[in-house]
């Protein structure tokens, strides 16, 4: 029996981009047993992953003290194989057969490719999600089957990644209006425990039998489970719009002051939109002071070319 440690990120996003490299590793290795290290937030993303032994959960400590403690809990076995993504040390000091060990891409490329290259994989695997059929039965009672869903995300890890909440209505309204391209569909409203607030100009302007909240109120992996059963997803750039594109639904990406080309979801139902202001201009303005800024920086975004490249993403997708 083999033994593999794979070490990923403490993000949900990063965690799902990183999760094609796991699933090359199950299908390669058909003795292997798996122990997952991850942050707690990623965590309910591997409970379903196949020869599971173990998910160590990384709470992050001051002066790197869940690095230490990672060690401490897996140093004491011996490993056939140490895949670290998180570009740690750690796996350095453990008794391994042998280890990958992320180097980060100096050009701009998709975080996809860039896990890829630990192993030296080209093509890239595709991320995958690892859903229980228990949790697929739940979201089928949750998201039925009875008119086409149309799932978003108004929200994000830090507001300066967020479109307007009456934008991401009004955007709505058009897709599922009679004319629209989603007539008759129903919308399915994502979020994390705290998000509720980003909901609400959608509901205000949404007939109420057109729409069901979910907003905090599912766990991950139930939510993961329901975001393979929706027509099309639209969301800010966060964790949800990278799962969405790995259960393979047709996803649009609302991008600005994130790099598209890193953090673009990833796959050939995955589309990005963004406003006039491209990333470069956004770096050059912020620099690595994007993410403290209290207010969206997507204002450049406007409803039409949203609603634009919803529309080319669902013809495009008609099959």
């Amino acid at each position: 029996m083999e033994r593999v440690l794979f070490i990923t990120s403490t993000r949900i996003g990063d965690a799902v981009i990183n999760s094609g490299l796991l699933q090359y590793l199950i299908e390669t290795r058909p003795e292997a047993r798996f122990t997952i290290a991850c942050g707690p937030l990623a965590a309910p993303l591997f409970k379903a992953v196949p020869r599971l032994d173990e998910i160590i959960v990384m709470a992050k400590k001051k002066r790197g003290g869940h690095w230490i403690d990672l060690w401490k809990q897996t140093v004491g076995k011996r490993w056939d194989l140490v895949v670290d993504i998180r570009c740690s040390a750690t796996g350095y000091f453990l008794n391994a057969g042998a280890r990958r060990i992320l180097s980060q891409s100096k050009t701009p490329i998709n975080k996809v490719l860039e896990a890829a290259s630990v192993l030296g994989l080209d093509p890239a695997p595709d991320p995958v999600l690892f859903v229980s059929e228990e949790r697929r039965a739940e979201a089928a009672g949750i998201l039925d089957n009875a008119q086409p869903w149309l799932a978003v995300c108004p929200s994000a890890s830090a507001p300066y990644k967020v479109w307007p909440g009456d934008r991401f209505a009004a955007l709505i309204d058009r897709m599922i209006a009679e004319d629209g391209p989603m007539a008759g569909a129903k919308v399915a409203i994502f979020g994390g425990p705290g998000d509720e607030a980003a909901a609400a100009p959608i509901r205000e302007v949404i007939a109420k039998d057109r729409w069901v909240d979910l907003t905090g109120q599912l766990p991950l992996d139930l939510v993961t489970a329901c975001l393979e059963r929706p027509r099309l997803y639209i969301g800010n750039d966060s964790g949800l719009m990278h799962i969405a594109a790995a259960a393979g639904t047709p996803t649009l990406g609302l991008m600005g002051p994130t790099d598209d080309r890193l953090y673009g979801p990833w796959g050939a139902n995955a589309s990005v939109v963004r406003g006039s202001t491209s990333y470069a201009e956004h770096y050059a303005r912020f620099k690595d002071k994007r993410r403290f800024q209290p207010e969206s920086l997507m204002l450049d975004l406007d409803v039409d070319a949203a609603y634009q490249a919803a529309i080319d993403l669902f013809e495009r997708t008609q099959s």
